[in-house]
Order: C-alpha cells, then structure tokens, then sequence
C-alpha cells in the first residue's frame, strides 16, 4: 500500500480517497467558507492541485453542500423534540407514505429510519410544546401510518452537528 493512502475499499463514490483528500474533507467540515489558499495550506498542497481535488471530491457526490449553522434560540424561541415513531403496518407502501409525508413537513429537521423496536426517529423543532403538539395532531389526523410515538423534549444540546471523524472512520478499515 502507497504511503498515505487508505486500505482497499476506502472510497467514495467510485474515487479512492488519499489521507490528503481526507484531511480536506475534514477541513472543510470545520470550516467551509475557507478560502483556496488557506484550504491549500492546511493540507499542505499548493491551491492549484488542492482546487483540483476538491472539485474531483464535489463531483464524486462526497460534499453534499455548504451551509451555515444556526443558532436557533439566538433566532427565535425554539422547543427541539426528539420523536420515536412506530407505524402501524410495516409493508414498503406504509414506509414510502410515512416518508414522503415527512419530507413535506418543515419542522421535521431529520427522519432517521432505524432497525429494532421503533421504525423512525425524528428531530423536530417548534416555537413551543403546544406548538409542537398541534403539529403532532395534524401528523394522526393525516392518516400517514402511525400507530405509536414517544416524545423527549430536549433540554440542552451537549453537542450538536461535529463534524465526521473521516480519518478515524476509514482508518479503522
């Protein structure tokens, strides 16, 4: 195995990654407004090479995009719900149903489908619990397959949104 480069099987999307193609993912999760030049710097590449990658890496589908986080308590009153639901039935119409509902409600931020005794776990936000139950009503009365959800109120966030452990996950291999 070439020096720097990842066990067999380390890839995405077709593309072989390296420890520097890894570094800039890294990099950019922490910070994707950097600049070229600083990019370059932090992976030790000058900005030609390293715009290339980068650019090979967004074309393979390995960035999805670049956002900002916010802060939604500093931009309004914000209650965040962690939902576990379970569907009444369990065939691909009833999931495909459920899930197309959920791509059409805003305050749905994530819908995970999950293995075991909860088929989804969602992370919802709403001005308040009221608000949020109001919503939850109107996800029963839509007739979308719900047969059971719990409901967490989040009190405080411990950490939020950490960036991948790319290097870790792949060097594991």
């Amino acid at each position: 195995m070439a020096s720097g480069s990842l066990p067999a099987g380390a890839q995405g999307g077709g593309l072989r990654l390296d420890a520097v193609d890894l570094k800039i993912l890294a990099v950019l999760q922490c910070d994707g407004r950097i600049t070229k030049v600083k990019l370059a710097e932090a992976v030790n590449l000058s900005p030609s090479p390293c715009w290339e990658r980068l650019k090979r890496l967004e074309q393979a589908g390995l960035i999805k995009g670049y956002q900002a986080r916010l802060d939604l308590a500093r931009v309004a009153p914000v209650t965040e719900v962690l939902v576990e639901v379970t569907l009444e039935h369990h065939r691909q119409d009833d999931f495909a149903r459920f899930e197309a509902a959920m791509q059409e409600v805003p305050e749905v931020l994530d819908c995970w489908a999950t293995g075991g005794g909860v088929d989804y776990l969602l992370r919802v936000v709403t001005p308040d619990v009221d608000s949020y139950q109001r919503l939850i009503d109107s996800l029963l009365e839509a007739e979308i397959g719900i047969d059971r959800y719990f409901t967490y109120i989040v009190t405080r966030s411990v950490k939020s949104q950490a960036p991948l452990p790319v290097e870790r996950l792949l060097g594991a291999r």
